[in-house]
């Protein structure tokens, strides 16, 4: 089976910048009420995730770590780039990869980014896709939900 069947694809995603402020990632994940989200570089190559509490972190901890808060308005200055590294537990899935190789991935996370085979970002397979497919196979469809 291949996994761009699952696949939700680039423009159907919610993805930032690493160029992105960390207010801009604050409020773009507000608005999309996700709690993870793709980070890609200036080409589309996906570089990592990032996660409500890696923001949260940030603002508690700053740049260099140690403990202090941040101004709301200092949220400005500091771009996605400044909070490396990434989270880099949720590595991409090859589009040409198994259909085994994607389950072990969803197991971990969510969401499992896929990229080509230049590395760029071509979309994301949810758990709950992989889920409803086998679930559907196997007893009766699930009522559509949002």
């Amino acid at each position: 089976m291949n996994i761009a069947f699952f696949m939700r694809p680039k423009q159907e995603t919610t993805y930032i910048s690493q160029d992105f402020t960390v207010r801009q990632a604050l409020e773009k994940m507000h608005n999309s009420r996700f709690t993870a989200v793709p980070v890609l570089d200036k080409d589309g190559r996906y570089v990592g995730t990032i996660s409500e509490g890696d923001l949260l972190w940030f603002i508690v901890r700053g740049e260099g770590g140690e403990p202090h808060t941040m101004a709301i308005e200092s949220l400005e200055d500091f771009k996605i780039t400044d909070m490396y590294p990434l989270n880099t537990n949720n590595p991409p899935c090859l589009i040409s990869s198994t259909i085994e190789d994607l389950i072990l991935r969803a197991l971990e996370t969510n969401f499992v980014p896929i990229v080509d085979d230049r590395d760029m970002y071509i979309g994301i397979v949810t758990r709950r896709a992989i889920i409803k497919h086998f679930y559907d196979k196997s007893i009766a469809p699930l009522p559509e939900t949002n």
